[in-house]
């Protein structure tokens, strides 16, 4: 059984309308037109017609009836007080489309956008690719070749981008762009950072709402949130500047100051009035790094401008409208500080709709190969010169940038740092193996003094100073080493690999993950509690 044709149309009051009856059929009408195609046969047709156009609309129903009898004419009043008022329009197309019952399994639906003004088309093409009318547009038009003028011809139109392959490649090509350009040209291949990449892409373009991005320092997250403003730009998405804050450096009295202004006088030394971060970004992005440094009083008022785009300076009885976009970042996991009480737990729900995890260098190992080259064309940039490494140093900082050996503990700048040093250092703009050696060393000397200065610390995120007290100086350096070995990689497995990197070739059948949860059991820690 063949499926029905039910198409809907508008009466077209100017192109419908033919004056005399007499010489109707010497011109083209576009629901006449619609009616008129062999190969198309309209089974229904519902016309949509306002209180001023409803003698028109009988007369083309009768005209239909007589060069079409198989198609069933339906009139509905729909009266637009101003065809050319968006809302309107929209609201009542909507609402008709609404009250109709679809069965797309036995009828195949045409929207037909030739008739109407503008704002009329306009909306019909936005309720059929939104699917709250579930068919294809169609579009008529006069046919010159043909000499029975009446007829015309018929295009159909499918919004499915993927049956058009120019649009579809064209389509696929600049959402390659975006999300080359997040990643700042570099081919990377870490899979898991790709998918993140393209998550974030389709976020920036389609959404205005708070995006959170962690991670520990100098994993890029400034760097991420300078190229989402970027892209957003270019898309037309804003209008404002990218402000850009580090929280850590908002301490105190001026903190509040700082963020939403001041008047003057409003305190001893306000001199003059001062619009603040969150102004400045209006209709822009604000990038609030490290925002789990703000105060409790920052994050109260913060959490209002977000939710009301409104805020009142400080001094001030006056609101003041900014309307920005939210990118927050930061190392700690907020959901701790929020356990801790140091972290507002409502802001937190505000802002983590969108939260995307950037990876330790450490954890994008495959990566390295890429961002040697791009912080070599940087220097390149910054320094009008161009170095290089010879073949066999090359070998030697990838083997050991790739390798448990190098920590990475400060990230991507740790990086940035040593290509830094070694085009610096080269003679002839050729990095030799001397070079790599002595920044091996140079490297693996500050992780170590780093280390040694953290420890302590590293165990208070996990331990509280009880029970650090109760451990052995010995198990506190132990420890501390173990916890930082498991923070460098993704499984329990890889970790333990490490840590029993000779013990666990003596053994017949390998255990590393058991005997690594075995261990941190015997200090109430688990796995997931370190990731």
């Amino acid at each position: 059984m063949s499926k029905k044709t039910i198409a809907v149309s508008l009466i077209g009051s100017q192109l419908d309308f033919v004056g005399k009856r007499v010489d109707r059929w010497s011109k083209w009408r576009p629901n006449i037109s619609l009616c008129s195609q062999e190969h198309l046969v309209i089974d229904e047709l519902h016309l949509l017609h306002d209180n001023h156009s409803e003698r028109l609309a009988n007369n083309v129903a009768v005209d239909i009836e007589s060069i079409s009898p198989e198609t069933q004419v339906q009139l509905y009043n729909i009266n637009f007080i101003d065809p050319w008022d968006f809302e309107e329009v929209y609201a009542k197309l909507y609402d008709w489309c609404q009250q109709q019952t679809y069965d797309t399994d036995n009828n195949e639906y045409l929207f037909h956008i030739t008739t109407g003004t503008h704002v009329v088309q306009i909306c019909s093409f936005l309720l059929t690719e939104s699917r709250h009318f579930p068919g294809r547009l169609i579009q008529t038009s006069p046919d010159k070749a043909n000499n029975n003028k009446s007829i015309g011809r018929v295009q159909i139109i499918d919004l499915d981008l993927s049956k058009y392959d120019q649009l579809a490649t064209r389509f696929d090509h600049e959402h390659l762009e975006g999300k080359e350009f997040l990643k700042g040209g570099i081919h990377t291949k870490n899979k898991g950072f790709n998918q993140l990449i393209t998550q974030i892409e389709k976020v920036a373009i389609r959404s205005c709402d708070p995006m959170l991005l962690t991670g520990p320092t100098g994993a890029g997250k400034s760097q991420l949130a300078t190229r989402i403003f970027q892209l957003k730009k270019r898309r037309s998405k804003l209008k404002g500047d990218l402000v850009s804050v580090n929280c850590a450096t908002l301490k105190g009295e001026n903190a509040m100051a700082a963020l939403f202004g001041h008047t003057k006088g409003a305190f001893t030394g306000a001199q003059k009035e001062r619009s603040g971060y969150l102004l400045s970004a209006d209709q822009g992005m604000l990038f609030l790094d490290e925002i789990g440094e703000l105060g409790q009083e920052e994050q109260a008022m913060l959490l209002h401008a977000i939710e009301n785009k409104s805020f009142h300076p400080v001094g001030s009885d006056s609101t003041v409208n900014s309307d920005f976009q939210l990118i927050a970042g930061t190392n700690k996991d907020l959901r701790l500080e929020v356990a801790k009480g140091r972290f507002r737990e409502d802001l937190l729900a505000r802002i983590n709709l969108w939260t995307f995890k950037l990876p330790a260098l450490r954890e994008r190992l495959e990566d390295i190969p890429a961002n040697i080259d791009y912080e070599l064309d940087i220097y390149a940039q910054k320094n009008t010169q161009r170095v290089q490494f010879n073949k066999e140093a090359r070998l030697a900082f990838e083997q050991f940038a790739m390798s448990h050996e190098a920590l990475w503990s400060a990230n991507f700048r740790d990086l940035s740092s040593a290509i830094t040093r070694l085009c610096t250092l080269a003679d002839s703009s050729r990095i030799s193996i001397n070079d790599v050696n002595g920044e091996i060393h140079r490297l693996t000397s500050a992780w170590q003094n780093t280390e040694d200065r953290t420890a302590p610390n590293l165990l208070s995120s996990y331990l509280s100073a009880e029970q650090i007290s109760s451990l052995d100086n010995f198990d506190i350096q132990q420890l501390n080493y173990v916890i930082s070995v498991c923070k460098r990689h993704t499984s329990m497995a890889s970790a333990g690999r490490e840590l029993f990197n000779v013990s666990r070739t003596k053994k017949s059948q390998v255990n590393d993950s058991t005997r690594l949860q075995k261990y941190l059991t015997k200090f109430g820690l688990t796995w997931s509690q370190l990731h």
